[in-house]
């Protein structure tokens, strides 16, 4: 009886626990830690994305990562790493703690989402989806990039953090990213 006791308690609490952990994100820390490990064991950089739950902007970049022509060429010259920030106020548990903190250190401090950075492979800013723009000393954020303008600085970032893209692989970006719908 004691046994059955005992194994009920302990089962019960660990479920408890399993439960808690599975609901909260892992540290930006974490994050971090495991994007440049990979970034530097295959050569690569860092592309991070800064997103939340209820933006459609979010959900449109993660669609064009992910769709056939744009994937393969992503994932040559990049590690993908997402942190989830300014979420709603009843959703504030699927922020990435310390996500805030690393939008700051990558340049988004004010900054809406998507956001995003190319880093190196210690985690250092290469550049940033703020465009700089005429008569606005601060730049604005791309987000997803739709506009002509936002299209030509995603691409300048990408050239910028993979050197070595060759130019039929920004046409394959360009392409998909020119022919969507707005």
């Amino acid at each position: 009886m004691r046994r059955t006791a005992f194994s009920c308690l302990t089962g019960g609490l660990l479920a408890s626990f399993l439960l808690l952990t599975a609901e909260t994100p892992p540290a930006a820390s974490v994050i971090m830690e495991s994007a440049q490990n990979t970034a530097a064991a295959e050569h690569k950089r860092i592309f991070l994305i800064f997103h939340a739950s209820w933006c459609g902007w979010c959900r449109k970049l993660d669609q064009f990562l992910e769709t056939r022509e744009v994937k393969p060429i992503i994932d040559k010259y990049f590690v993908l790493a997402r942190l989830d920030v300014l979420e709603q106020k009843d959703k504030q548990s699927l922020n990435t703690p310390g996500g805030d903190e690393v939008r700051a250190q990558t340049g988004g401090k004010d900054a809406s989402v998507p956001f995003f950075a190319f880093l190196n492979q210690k985690g250092e800013t290469i550049v940033n989806s703020i465009r700089p723009g005429k008569g606005d000393a601060g730049g604005s954020n791309i987000g997803h990039p739709v506009q002509p303008e936002e299209i030509d600085w995603f691409l300048v970032m990408v050239k910028k953090a993979a050197p070595a893209i060759t130019p039929e692989e920004i046409k394959v970006l360009e392409a998909w990213l020119r022919a969507q719908k707005k």
